[in-house]
């Protein structure tokens, strides 16, 4: 069996291969984040890779949740026992099959077809739900660096979050892209916020193992025109709360990401950003954001 170890935002997490699994070719993204298994500290979670004839579908399902974005997916139901059962797939075609414990702290993937994706969906979803509890969130959302911090765009698919990332880069002098589809947003000890690169960047091969001190969220909307303003309270935890990856009916994991992001809403600026994709729009919202 061969054993990769990764440790993303601070949290360490393996990928184990059973014999006659090979994985070297999925796994180029997870390559700055690598980490021997010698030296990784104790890992949050253990995903393991079986032939995909080594998994039999559980008989007493039970569907919990079923969703399909742009072609992608996933379908998770519990087991009797209270383990989950997740189905991945890509444009109807079943493309891998995990069950993993009741805590995500192990699971069991069989990948189909489509390798990379059923990998990497896999992963993403054990890193959401196990870490949910330790004041970290994976987001959907772009990052930009710059001066110094990471700002996080956010939105619904379509939104523009990658158009207006990309204005920063073109536009916002000292600009760098930290990722462009899942960053991970970590509280510390210190209470400290930071965001973090990872191995899932959406169709932008942006897999970068850097941190940010966390400088602040943008909800952006579609508009004919250029305004940003401040949100406070209730309506900077309602930005948040859609862009976070999670299992929200579960009590313990729900009490975690309410618990991340309150704190966050409370202590970090959200901005509402209606805007056009031009120029003007990344000035605007950098100029707020960073008070230049």
């Amino acid at each position: 069996m061969k054993d990769y170890c990764y440790i993303v935002a601070g949290q360490c997490f393996s990928v184990e291969a059973a014999d006659g699994v090979d994985l070297s070719e999925y796994l180029s993204p997870y390559v700055p984040f690598a980490v021997s298994p010698q030296e990784a500290p104790q890992r949050v979670f253990r995903v393991k890779v079986v032939p995909k004839d080594a998994m039999a579908v559980p008989e007493d399902l039970s569907e919990e949740f079923s969703q399909d974005d742009d072609g992608s997916q996933i379908r998770l139901c519990r087991t009797g026992s209270g383990a989950s059962w997740f189905e991945f797939s890509l444009f109807g075609e079943l493309a891998g099959t995990m069950l993993a414990d009741a805590g995500f702290e192990s699971a069991t993937l069989a990948i189909q077809a489509y390798p990379s994706f059923a990998l990497s969906n896999a992963l993403m979803v054990m890193f959401a739900l196990r870490t949910a509890s330790l004041r970290t969130a994976l987001f959907h959302a772009a990052v930009i660096g710059c001066g110094g911090r990471g700002y996080l765009f956010l939105g619904k698919s379509g939104t523009g979050k990658s158009t207006h990332a990309r204005l920063w880069l073109k536009h916002v002098p000292g600009s760098e892209l930290v990722n462009d589809d899942n960053p991970v947003v970590r509280i510390l000890d210190d209470g400290t916020a930071w965001v973090y690169g990872s191995p899932w960047s959406g169709k932008t091969p942006c897999y970068r193992n850097m941190r940010l001190p966390l400088g602040g969220f943008v909800q952006l909307a579609q508009a004919p025109y250029n305004a940003i303003r401040r949100l406070k309270g209730i309506a900077a935890y309602a930005a948040l709360v859609p862009s976070i990856s999670g299992k929200r009916w579960d009590r313990a994991i729900a009490d975690g990401l309410h618990e991340t992001e309150n704190d966050l809403a409370t202590n970090v600026p959200v901005w509402h950003l209606d805007c056009l994709p031009d120029e003007a729009a990344a000035r605007l919202c950098a100029g707020e954001v960073m008070n230049i």
